[in-house]
Order: C-alpha cells, then structure tokens, then sequence
C-alpha cells in the first residue's frame, strides 16, 4: 500500500475535488506522477479503486499517453520529441546516438539508474525542432553533439539532477 504521506495526501486532495469523478483521471495521474515520479502497479490500483473504476482502464489510459511513465525514472531523464518537426529535422538522429553513446535504448535506463531515454511525441516548441529534453531543460535546434555533451555533464554531476 501507498505511504501515508504527503504525497498521497495531494493526490487524495485531487480526487476530493473533483468528486472521485472519471473525468478528472487525467489530471489525477499527472498529480500522481508528480508527486511520486512515476506511476507504478500499487499506484494505479490505488487511483482506480478510489475512482471506482476498473485497474485495466486506469492502466490503458496510462499507457496510452507517452507522458505517463510506468516505471522509476533514472536519476538524469533524456526526452526526444518525435512530433512532426523535429521527426523531420532528425531528432531520430540524436537520439540514436544517445543510445550508442550511452548503452541505452529508448524507453529504457541505464543498468546503473544514471540515465533513462525517452520519448514523447510534441513538446509544442516546433519553432526550434528538433528539441530534446536534459533533465527539464529543453534543447531548441538540437544538435547530436551539444546533447551528448549535455548528457555527459550531467552524469558528471555538472548538470541539474532530477
């Protein structure tokens, strides 16, 4: 079961507000997920019986957003946007030399929970595309070397920290 902490207590709060209504579900896993970094099994399980609404629907509605992280990010977050823009100005390329540069793959960590990469698919910022994103600090007209250097600054610890 969830800790009784203030964090649950925030997302209890949501809910309270919105009538334990299906309609807010969006806006409870966003709470959720900033609250605890991530949305687990125990977490959704709690959201849906609060909600009366079954564990499966919860998990679909999670898993069909790319927002929604299932799983303990690592400690930097590297996010490529895929939508339209910066598909068409290669972020594809960035991010596939994250994966070589890094030994990572894309909705993956490091085995050491240093790094995780992954993507989403528009930040709105289609002016500066392609935009990838260092530890919330999004990359306008990004390039494959600024990025990777990014990323090595910040496992060096020169970087901000999640």
């Amino acid at each position: 079961m969830l800790k009784d902490d203030n964090r649950k207590a925030m997302i209890d709060k949501v809910m309270k507000e919105h009538n334990y209504e299906e309609s807010s579900l969006l806006e409870i896993l966003h709470k959720a997920q900033d609250s605890y970094g991530y949305l687990d099994k125990i977490l959704l399980t709690y959201i849906a019986k609060s909600l009366t609404l079954p564990p499966s629907h919860v998990l679909g509605v999670a898993t069909f957003y790319s927002f929604f992280k299932l799983k303990a990010p690592g400690e930097h977050v590297v996010t490529g946007c895929l939508g339209t823009a910066c598909y068409v100005k290669s972020v594809d390329d960035i991010m596939t030399a994250i994966e070589h540069d890094f030994n990572i793959k894309r909705g993956g960590s490091t085995p050491d929970g240093k790094l995780s990469l992954f993507i989403t698919r528009c930040i709105g910022a289609c002016a500066m595309a392609p935009n990838i994103i260092v530890d919330d600090e999004v990359i306008g007209k990004a390039t494959k070397e600024v990025v990777v250097e990014r990323v090595r600054l910040a496992l060096e610890g020169g970087g901000r920290r999640r």
